[in-house]
């Protein structure tokens, strides 16, 4: 299945050698255009070669069926754009991190953790997506909303067995007030972002498989986290994120050189784009990957 990537070459007068590059993640709806670019772009401009793609079954990427997001797909896409990176000969093969937005800041943990050639590992906003899904953004989600959901990823399965249409989960409601109304303040935020003129874009998703839904059950993003040492980790947060305490929670497992970075003021959704918070996020990642994957000529 092809992915579908924007690779940002910096431009400054050429180095020396192959840069050290950066394999950049996109959140869970969203697509390579939108926060994984802006990141991409910025690092660029730090002198870094960077490369932000779609999902597979998303965006631009390949795979079917469309709008399904499985957690062991998405880390086997982080790896593959390492290896993609590893193929060119502007790259220092060794110098190589990756940086997860999101959804991916959850996945990034799991495929640093099993692919070595990953040499430092940042993260901004990170969500372990199952934890997500079972428990909420803020983490005091019904077990029954969950269970609920499972019974209808069953009932998905089963009609596509028959031969049926398979029904979908909608991922944004139509009005700010319902997204509200569905997910408080972080549930506008997201609302703002992915469905008004601010970043809207014509091939991020609006629905998730149900078979997504099971596949999230079994996945933990954080298990893994303690393979990553002694490689170091950068957690960016957001001082008003409601989903902080998964970062939270990744950052006590780490065993290697880690660093919980908060922006202060930040909620989630505004480390996408915001650029009063976006500037010092990227500042500290720069310092961050200079000084783990090798200098940077012309920074």
């Amino acid at each position: 299945m092809p992915l579908a990537g924007h690779l940002y070459i910096p431009d400054t007068p050429a180095a020396p050698g192959p840069r050290p590059a950066i394999v950049v993640g996109h959140p869970g709806t969203g697509v390579k255009e939108q926060a994984a670019g802006v990141y991409a772009r910025r690092l660029a401009e730090k002198g870094f070669v960077t490369l932000a793609f779609d999902a597979t079954h998303q965006g631009d990427s390949g795979g079917e069926p469309r709008g399904l997001e499985d957690p062991a797909q998405r880390v086997e896409d982080l790896k593959a754009a390492v290896s993609y990176l590893t193929t060119r000969g502007d790259v220092d093969a060794g110098s190589i991190g990756a940086l997860g937005i999101c959804a991916s800041g959850g996945y990034v943990l799991p495929a640093a953790a099993g692919d070595r050639r990953i040499k430092a590992v940042a993260t901004v906003s990170a969500v372990d997506v199952s934890r997500q899904f079972r428990l909420g953004a803020d983490g005091t989600q019904d077990a029954s909303v969950f269970r609920g959901m499972l019974e209808a990823a069953a009932a998905a399965r089963t009609a596509e067995a028959r031969g049926e249409e398979p029904p979908v989960l909608t991922l944004f409601p139509d009005t700010a007030d319902q997204a509200r109304a569905l997910g408080g303040e972080h549930g506008v935020d997201g609302f703002d972002y992915y469905r008004t003129p601010r970043a809207r874009h014509p091939r991020a998703a609006d629905f998730f498989t149900w078979s997504s839904v099971d596949r999230m059950a079994g996945f933990d993003a954080l298990a893994a986290v303690p393979l990553i040492g002694p490689r170091p980790l950068l957690m960016v947060v957001g001082s008003r994120a409601v989903t902080a305490w998964m970062s939270v929670d990744a950052f006590q497992r780490a065993t290697g050189p880690k660093e919980l970075h908060w922006i202060e003021g930040a909620g989630h959704v505004d480390l996408y784009d915001r650029e009063q918070y976006v500037d010092p996020a990227v500042d500290r990642l720069a310092g961050f990957f200079t000084v783990n994957l090798g200098s940077v000529a012309d920074l």
